[in-house]
């Protein structure tokens, strides 16, 4: 089983945020500021530059402090200050780390979704959204290419009493030749988020989509659901159990998935991945049942080690990741490791961003072309 302490350390890095600022002296701010592409239809602000700095406007006319769980500026993030006409606005420090981020409203000590953004089910609750454009945005940008569907699918689940919610991703094409089956891929989420995650905040089909019409991937399912991770709370991950959850993937999902869509259904074509606590309960369960999956992968969610994978007969790639400012000496210590002892294993490091979404974007765009080749 993981270290206790592991995964402390990856809780901590959740609490932390991901809204990393890039550090030493900044230039003079440039003024190409445009509304933010996760705001909500019609709303200006929240707004973003070329440069990655995020700037806010909120109207609170009886408001005493404004500010924004985003960037530097204290203890509440950016200030903002009011102006005519009860209106606060600021700017952030610095520039943000490319790509998205989570972020809160702090009025009056109160907390407080920014009625211009969309909402992204993050930190355990509903949480306002923001896009700092990256450099390589091109990979899961929305583009005129054949679609897949992500479809929400209740399944019934014997051990919790209740039906249970999953999204599915089927390719582009999947409709049309009713006697193609296709691999799966068990994508989990993070702590904090749901089965919402990898769609909204991680532009998993768009990546998909692209990858396919570009030909680089061979065409899969995913199916994503929630990791029963939230009752989790600091300082209690050690009696974290997964057997609930184990439970509901193993003997519930996958028999559903099998049954109602055109899987190939066997280990070989069958792989599970995870980001942060997504991770680590993938680390567990394919430790657990190595008969059920042929493909492991760690985003931002631990290592391997070749002790402890006591059955590798179906095992045919490890796969871990995280962004450079995480732990990717860990990550490659663990690569040679394992590679020492005679696993397919690959690791990937995202430059220049931490425990954040593209961190995991840029490792499924890393990820999916070695699955079911």
């Amino acid at each position: 089983m993981m270290n206790h302490k592991f995964l402390s350390l990856i809780f901590i890095a959740v609490l932390a945020g991901s809204a990393c600022l890039a550090q030493t002296n900044q230039p003079a701010i440039v003024e190409d500021f445009k509304p933010s592409t996760k705001n909500q239809p019609g709303q200006e602000y929240p707004q973003v530059n070329s440069q990655g700095y995020a700037r806010f406007r909120v109207v609170a006319p009886q408001a005493q402090s404004v500010s924004v769980s985003l960037g530097l500026g204290g203890k509440g993030g950016t200030v903002l200050t009011k102006g005519a006409g009860g209106v606060w606005t600021g700017t952030t420090e610095g520039p943000m780390d490319e790509g998205f981020h989570y972020y809160h409203l702090s009025i009056d000590g109160g907390v407080f979704n920014d009625p211009g953004t969309l909402n992204f089910y993050g930190s355990a609750r509903w949480e306002s959204g923001i896009e700092i454009p990256a450099q390589d945005k091109d990979f899961y940008a929305l583009k005129d290419v054949p679609h897949g569907n992500v479809q929400q699918v209740l399944f019934p689940s014997k051990s919790t009493g209740t039906s249970r919610r999953a999204f599915i991703y089927t390719p582009p094409g999947y409709g049309k030749d009713p006697k193609k089956r296709y691999p799966v891929l068990y994508l989990q989420h993070g702590w904090g988020e749901d089965e919402t995650a990898w769609s909204n905040q991680g532009h998993a089909n768009l990546i998909m989509d692209n990858m396919i019409a570009d030909g680089k991937i061979k065409p899969f399912i995913i199916v994503m659901t929630y990791g029963m991770t939230n009752d989790v709370k600091f300082g209690g991950l050690k009696n974290f159990d997964i057997k609930p959850f184990q439970t509901v993937l193993v003997d519930e999902l996958i028999p559903f998935v099998d049954t109602n869509f055109r899987t190939l259904a066997d280990p070989s074509n069958r792989a599970m991945a995870g980001l942060s606590m997504g991770g680590v309960e993938t680390h567990m369960i394919t430790l657990a049942r190595p008969d059920l999956f042929s493909y492991y992968a760690l985003l931002s969610g631990g290592v391997y080690t070749p002790t402890e994978i006591k059955d590798k007969s179906k095992l045919k790639l490890i796969f871990i990741s995280c962004g450079s400012r995480e732990n990717p000496d860990g990550v490659k210590k663990a690569v040679t490791d394992l590679r020492g002892a005679g696993f397919n294993v690959v690791s990937y490091v995202s430059q220049n961003t931490a425990h954040e979404f593209l961190t995991w974007r840029r490792s499924l765009r890393e990820l999916a072309p070695m699955l079911f080749r």
